[in-house]
């Protein structure tokens, strides 16, 4: 059995003296791409994965993906992160980072947003290594091994899981296989780092998911987030430096018992079809939003280059009876409540990016 437990970040239950705060009733939940996700529950706005910046493709060599080196080093594009973190709303409107794992497509831009709202950020110990590199002090950063619980707020909870990357062990080691940071990686004079999957940014020990419950006014509502995962191996354990860590699935099964839930009202997700086989009936959600489709390269202000689609498993789902969210834009956004899941117009903020 894994071990929860509690740990009480970004904020206090009690405000002002004895009052209590009373628990919030909804999330809003805004895709910003890739897997960059911003959710507004109560007084906590947290920003998980962040990338923002688009590193060229031509900076990626070698491994079985083209993506284990590269051949100069990088920093975060922070006029690029500074737009989106301030037609959020600045400052007031981020204070809790959360990152899933730490590959530059999910954390290359953590120290950008740590260094704008100044947040509090929770992730991998890969993850505090590669934000100390560039200057923030490790107090700032909380690593997470999976079995964690962190309540947020009165009635917001979070529970830590530990879990894996996409890819195949035979195929992609590189990509899939868990593997920490051992120390802080040396940025170079100007505070660069090196985006390689076999240099400052491997996966950070596969990766961590994350599962919200919100016991509102009118209800309980819940909701689980995953950037990546693999159907090869989601039953198998990961261990590492002879620690063993549980089974992707197992350490699902046990968080959601920690929270006595039986299903979610949303899965935010990626791994198609395969990776949705092994979760769907474990997890069992009401709702599915799929994240990571879009690409890796492509400019941020240009937008999703194609439409989602994805036939296999969107014909699983609907023979599940789980309601499929289509995002279509960056910056769509949706509110969750006990209620279920509605889109939200967020044309105000997708117009100081932009977007249509």
């Amino acid at each position: 059995m894994i071990r929860m437990f509690r740990i009480l970040v970004a904020g206090a239950a009690l405000m002002g003296g004895t009052r209590v705060q009373a628990a919030p009733d909804h999330v809003d939940i805004t895709w910003m791409s890739i897997t960059n996700m911003y959710f507004e529950v109560g007084r906590q706005k947290i920003v998980a994965d962040g990338y923002i910046t688009r590193l060229p493709a031509e900076i990626f060599h070698g491994g079985v993906t083209g993506m284990a080196l590269t051949n100069r080093p990088a920093q975060p594009d922070m006029a690029a992160v500074r737009e989106v973190f301030d037609a959020l709303g600045g400052q007031s409107a981020v204070n809790l980072l959360l990152n899933g794992h730490s590959h530059f497509d999910h954390s290359f831009d953590t120290p950008a947003w740590a260094k704008l709202s100044g947040a509090r950020m929770i992730g991998s110990p890969t993850l505090c290594l590669q934000v100390q590199a560039v200057g923030l002090p490790a107090s700032r950063c909380t690593p997470v091994f999976g079995g964690e619980k962190f309540s947020l707020e009165r009635g917001v909870d979070l529970y830590v899981i530990r879990w894996n990357h996409s890819g195949d062990p035979a195929k992609n080691p590189e990509q899939h296989d868990p593997r920490e940071l051992e120390a802080v990686p040396a940025a170079d004079s100007s505070g660069a780092l090196r985006a390689g999957l076999t240099e400052d940014f491997p996966n950070g020990g596969g990766n961590r998911a994350y599962l919200f419950t919100v016991e509102g006014p009118a209800g309980r509502f819940s909701w689980f987030f995953q950037d990546s995962a693999s159907p090869v191996d989601l039953h198998e354990h990961i261990v590492i430096g002879g620690k063993d860590y549980g089974a992707p699935i197992d350490n699902l099964r046990a968080a959601m018992k920690a929270a006595g839930v039986e299903s979610v009202d949303l899965w935010i997700a990626t791994g198609g079809r395969g990776v949705a086989e092994l979760v769907l009936p474990v997890l069992r959600p009401k709702a599915y939003l799929p994240v990571h489709w879009d690409g890796l390269y492509g400019a941020f202000k240009a937008g999703p280059a194609e439409p989602y689609a994805d036939a296999d498993l969107e014909a699983l789902l609907a023979k599940q009876g789980v309601r499929r969210i289509v995002p279509a834009q960056y910056m769509d956004k949706w509110r969750l409540d006990p209620q279920g899941i509605r889109a939200l117009d967020n044309s105000a903020v997708k117009r100081k990016l932009g977007f249509n």
